[in-house]
């Protein structure tokens, strides 16, 4: 399953029903899982770990060594996990020595022509990153938060989980679980209700993370002030708890 115009470097490890199409390029250190497809003229290289059911389409360039002049050829290494879709012209980067060596990408992701994952990032699952959607380095991006496209996320930045950011939007700043955000610089400008809906989140969970929102977004007070109410009037359901657990860790601020 491996076209006869295609390049695998010997020590290249790949599951026996990985296909690789015409004119790709497979590095000596890149390990890729059962089912997964490489589409032509695709590049892996790197210290890449590549898991099962992937699809790799044509002219993505994975593995690569990170635009970051502060890497001097470390070891480093780039993971990725299963059932992930890479399309046309999409970027994802090895990690550095000063982001811990590793970009690491999870399970179920889509990301669309030329959207851009860079060094050291953290992505979940269940990701979708829209045409040219773009990660700096070491941002985080966890579980169903869906970026527009020709959005940008500066580097340090956290997006929490079922965040929904509009097309464009320059986030500069953490952008807390459950929102919507938008513009240039980036503001929270409500909550992804039909997201939470769509994905099971009970009527319970809903209320608390609507008063949690009210305390942190309208209620015209410090975030310190808005977590001490959250802790001391809503309760510990575990979607608030996700949320209260995201504020108190922010370090660049909060996109309000």
């Amino acid at each position: 399953m491996i076209h006869p115009t295609a390049i695998v470097s010997e020590g290249a490890v790949l599951a026996e029903d990985v296909s690789i199409g015409p004119y790709a390029v497979i590095g000596a250190n890149v390990t890729i899982g059962a089912g997964t497809t490489v589409g032509p003229h695709a590049v892996i290289e790197g210290r890449t770990r590549i898991g099962e059911q992937n699809r790799i389409f044509q002219f993505a360039s994975v593995g690569a060594v990170p635009q970051d002049l502060k890497f001097h050829g470390e070891d480093s290494t780039l993971v990725i996990g299963d059932r992930n879709t890479v399309r046309e012209f999409v970027t994802i980067h090895l990690g550095t020595e000063d982001g811990g060596g590793q970009t690491t990408v999870g399970n179920d992701n889509l990301f669309m022509a030329y959207s851009h994952i860079a060094h050291d990032c953290v992505v979940g699952d269940h990701v979708i990153l829209a045409n040219a959607a773009t990660l700096a380095g070491h941002v985080s991006v966890d579980d169903y938060a869906i970026l527009g496209g020709l959005s940008a996320v500066h580097q340090f930045c956290r997006v929490g989980c079922h965040v929904m950011a509009s097309g464009g939007s320059m986030i500069a700043q953490d952008v807390a679980p459950y929102t919507i955000v938008q513009g240039d610089r980036a503001k929270t400008v409500g909550l992804n209700l039909i997201g939470l809906k769509r994905r099971g989140f009970s009527s319970e969970s809903m209320a608390a993370i609507k008063q949690a929102y009210r305390f942190v977004f309208r209620a015209g007070i410090s975030l310190e002030e808005a977590i001490h109410k959250i802790d001391d009037e809503l309760g510990s359901d575990p979607a608030l708890t996700v949320f209260r657990d995201f504020l108190a860790k922010s370090e660049r601020g909060l996109a309000r």
